[in-house]
């Protein structure tokens, strides 16, 4: 039999699973701990009404009232009848009247001894909703943002497309889903979890009483043991072509033709396992032996298939996936335009978009850890072509499809490559080589340009690719702070749009390294280390950068300082760390870490004892 998931098990299990993209937590009470007084009703309700819209104009959502962000429940049992009366109107009272919320669910449910409020709302599809003040907000994550409203228009034909993962399939039932595929899920979700309460759970079924457990069509194409039976193309065509261009008739030039098809969990593995064969190129180096090379990262690879499964339109029921394998690229087609509300230029610029077509199938995407939230697969798929130094992707869309193309080439031109290869023995990074690029013609370089260049929003970030340039001797400061800001008051502009650095030639940095050379070892800058928060790192690979080792220690403490001693431009195996706090000192001591395969020596870097002067 179908067991019902009453409200109080989906409190219980969306506590433990803490806010998100798809649930909010609000607190009745303020004030300081062990002081803590009822909020007005008023804030409350504007809370809530505020929430329930920017989830409307997302994916659906729900708003627990009477749990504090951290998961703990405080409940609302000091909230008379009346008063509860007056919250549970929030829905109504706080949204516009012309924009009205659909399908509101509210209930009083205790929960661990505490009284809640529980509302959920679904995805709105026909209009866009208002605060009943006239504002229209959108789910962000863990935040609900103002946003335009034509931002979030929809487009009439988009209607079907959006509505279709939703409904519900009548005569479907759970036999009808791959068991084993669902325990497995539901394990993750949460241990113990039956199969009919995951599929509540996740939004996936609903139970309606003597009709029994009612299946979504999103339940189907995820789950269902033969998918064929409910959509003819829930498929993956992975098509190599030998050449840069897809011939045919005579000139048809595929040398592989595979079509793959299963339910969306399923096709998701056995589409990567047809893709991966083509990710790399067997080549006879060098040193006379064959070795693999990754021609495209296999992460951004992954995203991008996954990307295409999880938002493709599944109304479209005569196309499939399709990704074209060339000698220069790799095209991935899905089928449906891209959505009204979002643009090619918003995914280009990465501003991490948040919307989906299939709200359901991306969120047990999401649930199961399959995908990252809504906006973060583009975003990876673009910085990961861009730190393995490959051109920039490439993103498409018509009136009937949308597509991404990976590209194996290079970021640089023949021109750039020779002249960054002088630079080549100094190995230095992605981003480091884009600030060098900016003064390759003698320009002086300003802040702002190496900010927009490197996509930094981290000042922090910017002053370690500087001082690490500087370091080496490649960037130089050619400008005082003081003419900086002469010339920028005279300008009219802000000191970071001013031109500071420039690039040395390597013949320049050569001669200066060779001077400061003594017997082979290179000098090493003098820094003022407090030895008391220091720490000895050892075993690092020839080639650990400073950056290196702070992302390698960033989860146990901010180092304040980094010392690599090296030779000819290696590391000599160890390194000193310092820290600005004792505690995370301790915490960094204790940690296990492997760098480049090898595990890291990591002990106190005690002060050196002060020699005892002669009496």
């Amino acid at each position: 039999m179908p067991e019902p998931l009453n409200i109080r098990d989906q409190i219980a299990i969306s506590v433990t699973l803490a806010e998100g993209q798809f649930r909010e937590f609000k607190s009745a009470y303020e004030g300081r701990p062990g002081d803590k007084k009822k909020r007005q009703l008023k804030k409350i309700s504007k809370d809530i009404g505020e929430t329930l819209v920017a989830f409307a104009n997302a994916d659906g959502g729900e708003l627990i009232v009477g749990v504090e962000d951290d998961g703990a429940l405080t409940g609302i049992d000091t909230f008379n009848s009346t008063e509860i009366d007056q919250i549970k109107q929030a829905p109504v009272s706080h949204v516009h009247a012309d924009t009205p919320l659909q399908s509101v669910l509210c209930r009083t449910v205790e929960v661990e001894g505490k009284s809640v409020l529980y509302f959920r709302v679904s995805k709105g599809t026909r209009q866009i909703h208002l605060t009943s003040d006239g504002r229209c907000l959108k789910r962000n994550d863990l935040e609900s943002i103002p946003v335009p409203a034509e931002q979030i228009q929809f487009d009439r034909r988009e209607v079907l497309s959006r509505e279709y993962d939703r409904e519900f399939i009548d005569g479907a039932t759970v036999a009808d889903l791959d068991r084993n595929l669902i325990e497995i899920v539901a394990e993750q979700i949460s241990p113990g979890i039956s199969v009919d309460r995951c599929l509540q759970y996740l939004g996936l079924a609903v139970y309606e009483g003597t009709a029994g457990l009612r299946l979504r069509r999103a339940a189907l194409l995820l789950f269902a043991e033969d998918p064929g039976q409910w959509h003819p193309r829930i498929q993956v065509r992975i098509l190599k072509i030998n050449g840069i261009k897809l011939g045919s008739g005579s000139a048809y030039n595929v040398s592989s033709d595979t079509t793959i098809n299963a339910n969306i969990l399923t096709l998701i593995d056995e589409a990567w396992e047809g893709m991966r064969p083509y990710l790399v190129e067997t080549k006879f180096q060098d040193d006379a032996r064959f070795r693999a090379m990754f021609l495209y990262p296999e992460i951004a690879c992954r995203e991008a298939l996954v990307n295409a499964v999880a938002h493709r339109d599944y109304s479209d029921e005569g196309s499939g996936i399709e990704i074209y394998i060339f000698d220069d690229r790799i095209e991935v087609k899905n089928p449906g335009s891209l959505l009204s509300s979002l643009s090619l230029s918003d995914i280009i610029s990465l501003h991490g978009t948040h919307q989906s077509r299939n709200s359901y199938i991306s969120r047990t995407l999401r649930e199961v850890g399959i995908m990252r939230e809504l906006g973060e697969g583009m975003r990876r798929i673009f910085e990961v072509m861009k730190s393995n130094e490959l051109a920039q992707p490439k993103v498409f869309s018509d009136a009937n499809s949308f597509g991404l193309t990976l590209f194996h080439r290079p970021m640089y031109t023949k021109e750039e490559i020779v002249w960054l290869d002088q630079y080549k023995s100094l190995d230095l990074s992605s981003e480091e080589k884009a600030v060098l690029l900016l003064g390759r013609r003698g320009d002086l370089i300003a802040p702002n340009d190496v900010i927009r260049r490197v996509g930094i929003v981290d000042i922090e970030h910017y002053r370690q690719i500087i001082n690490s340039l500087q370091k080496r001797g490649i960037l130089e400061t050619t400008i005082s702070k003081a003419k900086v800001s002469n010339v920028a008051r005279q300008k009219g502009v802000g000191r970071r749009d001013i031109g500071r650095f420039r690039v040395k030639n390597f013949s320049e940095v050569k001669v200066k390294r060779q001077q400061k050379s003594n017997k082979g070892f290179e000098k090493q800058p003098r820094t003022n280390f407090n030895d008391e928060l220091a720490i000895f790192v050892g075993n690092i690979p020839p080639n650990t950068s400073d950056r290196d080792l702070v992302q390698a220690f960033f989860s146990y403490g901010q180092a304040e300082t980094v010392m690599i001693p090296k030779t000819e431009g290696l590391s000599r195996g160890y390194a000193f760390i310092e820290f600005g706090e004792e505690t995370e000192l301790q915490s960094a001591l204790s940690a296990e870490i492997e760098l480049g395969g090898r595990r890291l020596t990591i002990r106190r870097k005690y002060p050196r004892k002060k020699r005892v002067g002669r009496g």
